[in-house]
């Protein structure tokens, strides 16, 4: 197989049979220059995607997963609940996965109860992709992504996805010997549905100073309803005792959120406020101030998920669950945010049980991260309505 990076003679980077579609999607990367440093003032998100490439098939690549993983136990079963009565025809299916990187998974995160066998990543790439083959988002916010250039990209790009992805400036993947480079958010976006606007990589502040966390906000507009609207991922600090930080980082996501959407509206000449959808792993309970600073902003946002609940107000009781040698860590932590005043909310993927997910926890041989994904369909309402 060939390599996209110095250390990818690793056997966890093998892609599996030459012959496979997945290696013919990776494949076609080799006689493309080398892509941009992405943290780099030039980047241009769509520079990496040949529009005239033959794309994949994402079914065939979905069934080549499945016989890979045929000796695993079955993929979770999950079910989309219907929260509304939206455009159907013109929905807009948003995913939001902190996938685990896979340096932290082998070398720094310590799942007592998973097995480092579950975790090799000649097969956890292929529970990945399977993930995101079954709900065929079209747009993908991924946090701690430490495989975009040799995995993420090319693949994803096959299927027609622009992308774009920021590192974190101090990763701890690269304290992990023969780590694949810094963990980082990305955003794909399915470049038929949607054209990209403006792109921006924040390095989120706290307190007037940078942090290690960050952010990328896309402008993109919808072909089929020609409106303009900003997606945004990030991955805030985690740990209990870092709550103040959090919320200076929220703080100064919705600083940037403010403005972004604004210049966006100026260039667009639109007559409304530009919506949003912020997707994320803000590693913060509904009981923390960053929470309660966006649901209270002033840029109208309301959590998805919260439509689960019965009385519409509650989020799920977990997004995250695994064991750790301190002991069983459940906790929600993960968010999909949208203005509320301008989307509305379809459907929303449910979760699995305690005794699906099974008792060792996540990650494990049928799910490849200790997050599960958040998926939501929204369609816009009626701009009437909106104004």
């Amino acid at each position: 197989l060939f390599f996209l990076r110095s250390n990818a003679t690793r056997s966890s980077c093998s892609m599996g049979i030459s012959t496979s579609s997945l290696y013919s999607a990776l494949a076609k990367t080799v006689s493309r220059p080398p892509l941009p440093h992405p943290c780099d003032s030039t980047y241009s998100p769509g520079s990496d995607l040949d529009l005239d490439q033959n794309l994949a098939d994402p079914l065939e690549l979905l069934q080549e997963c499945r016989e890979v993983l045929r000796n695993r136990p079955a993929q979770l079963q999950r079910a989309f609940v219907q929260t509304g009565h939206g455009d159907g025809r013109q929905t807009i299916r948003v995913m939001q996965w902190n996938v685990l990187a896979q340096a932290l998974g082998e070398g720094m995160d310590s799942f007592v109860q998973c097995p480092m066998d579950a975790l090799n990543w000649a097969e956890r790439k292929y529970l990945i992709l399977q993930e995101i083959l079954t709900y065929k988002p079209d747009i993908i916010c991924l946090q701690e992504v430490d495989h975009y250039f040799d995995m993420f990209q090319p693949i994803l790009a096959s299927l027609g996805y622009q992308s774009s992805f920021c590192p974190k400036p101090w990763s701890p993947c690269l304290d992990v010997e023969n780590n694949n480079g810094p963990d980082g958010c990305a955003l794909f976006f399915n470049h038929k549905r949607f054209q990209s606007l403006n792109t921006t990589h924040l390095r989120l502040s706290a307190m007037m100073l940078k942090t290690n966390q960050i952010a990328i906000i896309a402008a993109l507009r919808c072909q089929a309803t020609g409106r303009a609207f900003c997606i945004t991922v990030t991955h805030l600090k985690a740990r209990s005792g870092w709550e103040v930080l959090r919320s200076a980082q929220g703080s100064d996501l919705l600083r940037n959120l403010r403005n972004v959407a604004h210049r966006i509206k100026t260039e667009e000449k639109a007559e409304t406020d530009i919506p949003l959808i912020v997707c994320g792993d803000f590693n913060a309970e509904p009981s923390e101030d960053v929470y309660r600073n966006f649901a209270t902003s002033s840029l109208g946002l309301d959590s998805a998920y919260k439509r689960l609940s019965t009385d519409g107000k509650t989020e799920p009781p977990y997004t995250t669950w695994k064991i750790r040698p301190s002991g069983e860590s459940c906790h929600t932590l993960d968010y999909v945010w949208y203005s509320h005043r301008a989307f509305d909310v379809n459907a929303v993927l449910d979760f699995p049980t305690a005794e699906q997910i099974g008792p060792n926890r996540l990650p494990s041989y049928n799910y490849p991260s200790d997050h599960l994904s958040l998926v939501c369909d929204f369609s816009f309402k009626d701009p009437t309505l909106v104004s």
